[in-house]
């Protein structure tokens, strides 16, 4: 078979006969139809054939030796692939309609009777060949489809997979930013919880300090409108005492206003010293013995002194202690107790002071110490308070390296604060006692300079050194200062710092510029008390830094080291002895 007989344009056609003849005549009738013709001899024969090659029809002999036509066609037909190949039955004798019967029960679609009319056969193969061809068409039709159907699905499938994975993903991440979504809404709720409660908590501590303020101005006014009565001496001394303990009261208060925004800004240090656990706990309860003692109260007092001095700031420490033994007394009712207790253990300096006071709920514990939390907040407010001691206790406690904790078993049943301060680990070192103040020196008055743009404070700081005795000169312009200084030459000079035009740091630094300053004692006045300004006080050339307002004590102190500074350059110095000059 050649390969032009293998064309996929042209059909088999298998062509069975015993015959040589009649082969050659189906081959002469059926050549003009341009098809592949294939010959066998017998059935054997065309069943090879097929084994090889796929016809479009067959056109087989009905009387053949060994196998004839109906056996070849119904083994033809029982093979799956062939059953659907059309056989035309050729005889060259009269078959009867059971013979053509047979025939067509074996898969025959006609008959050919010998002498074969070429016209007619040709007409039949050529219907046959073209249905062939139309199968053969739909067939790769399907087989076209099958695979374009198949790849179809295979590519839906991968659509649908990335769009499930798409969906997937957004999906998490639609719940991951659902869940964000909850989680900061949950915090700005919070948040907004928070901010509504520091400013509940806001508006209380401003309407508390208003409260807190007016209690010591109402009878700092009243002692001043018994003084314009022009009262005795004895009710004077009375009036004199009233505005000093309220105006002490306003200090305090102003302090802790001050210490809680140095603190809560970083600009609070420790001045940290060697000193003994007793002494700091005796001064706290040296300075709330009257508080104590006026409510009644009895203070049991077991303290234990460690072997080891702490190193501590004295002063702040002293500062804890005595706003917890105040708290104690003030929420406890008249004629309660008090108990302060101090042990060294693990390291540790631990004072525990217990009361029998009005107690805290569990959720006044975990906000004791929180600013501006009132436990008292009655519209009598009989008990006072800013809302920020507690909070000063647990922020000098930790500034020490400390902690501190509150427990009560209910309201009514009394508190009990816990403070644990490290205790020093370093080799112990000697305390340094303190040194008694020194005796106001005799001498002459100090001549006393006082510069401030506030006239009263001034006013008031000039008439107070005058009453010592001392010979004061008042300047209320500071751009004024350095000549009246020049003319008057003071021993003593108190300059205000927030002045306008110049501050009290330049005047000081202007002062200190002339030769008759060299000796001179200055004083800054000013309500800023930081380190940092202390640090820029003796930079400008400050001798002391006072924080407003100043006690008289200190005033007479300042006094006095001006006079025995005073006294100290008035001592002649030894002249040359004789053998010396001789």
């Amino acid at each position: 078979m050649t390969e032009e007989d293998r064309s996929p344009d042209r059909i088999n056609i298998l062509l069975v006969d015993d015959q040589p003849a009649r082969l050659l005549s189906y081959r002469t009738i059926l050549e003009p139809l341009g098809e592949n013709l294939v010959e066998a001899q017998s059935g054997t024969d065309a069943l090879g054939k097929l084994m090889d090659m796929e016809f479009a029809v067959i056109l087989l002999d009905v009387h053949m030796p060994g196998m004839d036509g109906f056996e070849t066609a119904s083994m033809i037909h029982e093979h799956p692939r062939f059953e659907k190949t059309p056989i035309i039955f050729v005889t060259a004798i009269n078959t009867s309609e059971l013979d053509r019967m047979q025939g067509y029960n074996l898969g025959a679609v006609d008959y050919v009777t010998v002498p074969v009319i070429p016209e007619i056969l040709r007409s039949k193969v050529i219907v046959l060949a073209e249905l062939f061809r139309k199968r053969r068409d739909l067939q790769e039709l399907n087989r076209n489809l099958a695979v374009a159907n198949e790849e179809l699905r295979v590519e839906k499938n991968r659509e649908v997979h990335k769009l499930n994975e798409i969906l997937s993903s957004a999906n998490a991440n639609l719940a991951a930013a659902n869940a964000s979504l909850q989680s900061e809404i949950a915090v700005r709720r919070r948040a907004e919880e928070q901010l509504t409660e520091v400013d509940r908590r806001k508006d209380e501590f401003l309407a508390t300090l208003a409260h807190e303020l007016r209690n010591p101005l109402a009878p700092i006014q009243s002692a001043l409108n018994v003084h314009k009565l022009e009262p005795k001496d004895e009710e004077r001394r009375q009036l004199v005492g009233i505005i000093e303990r309220q105006v002490q009261l306003l200090a305090r208060l102003v302090d802790d206003l001050l210490d809680v925004a140095r603190i809560t800004s970083g600009k609070l240090a420790l001045r940290k010293q060697h000193v003994p656990m007793l002494d700091v706990l005796e001064a706290a309860v040296e300075s709330t013995r009257p508080a104590i003692e006026s409510a009644g109260h009895t203070l049991h007092i077991d303290i234990h002194d460690c072997e080891v001095p702490l190193y501590v700031d004295a002063q702040r420490l002293g500062q804890v202690f005595a706003n917890v033994l105040s708290n104690a007394a003030k929420y406890t009712a008249a004629g309660g107790t008090i108990w302060l207790r101090s042990v060294c253990e693990d390291g540790q300096m631990v004072v525990s002071v217990r009361d029998t006071g009005i107690g805290l709920t569990q959720e006044q514990c975990a906000q004791i110490f929180e600013l501006f939390v009132q436990v008292d907040a009655s519209l009598e407010r009989v008990r006072g308070g800013l809302g920020i001691g507690l909070t000063l206790v647990r922020q000098l406690v930790e500034m020490h390296g400390g902690n501190v904790v509150v427990h009560s078993d209910g309201p009514g049943l009394g508190s009990e604060f816990v403070i644990r301060i490290p205790m020093d680990s370093g080799d112990a070192i000697g305390v340094e006692q303190q040194k008694p103040p020194t005796d106001v020196i005799a001498g002459s008055p100090l001549r006393i300079l006082v510069v401030d743009d506030n006239h009263d404070g001034a006013d008031m700081l000039a008439l107070t050194l005058s009453i010592l005795g001392h010979q004061v000169s008042t300047v209320y312009e500071p751009l004024k200062a350095l000549a009246a200084a020049e003319s008057f030459l003071p021993d003593l000079a108190f300059l205000d710092i927030g002045m306008p035009a110049l501050n009290g740091y330049e005047l000081a630094t202007l002062f200190r510029g002339r030769p008759w300053a060299s000796k001179l004692l200055l004083v800054a006045l000013t309500g800023w008390g930081q380190e940092e300004n202390r640090q820029r006080s003796a930079a400008a050339g400050f001798d002391e830094h006072l924080v407003k307002p100043i006690e008289l004590e200190t005033i007479e102190s300042i006094c006095q080291r001006a006079l025995a500074q005073k006294a100290l350059e008035s001592i002649p110095l030894p002249g040359p002895r004789a053998d010396q000059n001789a």
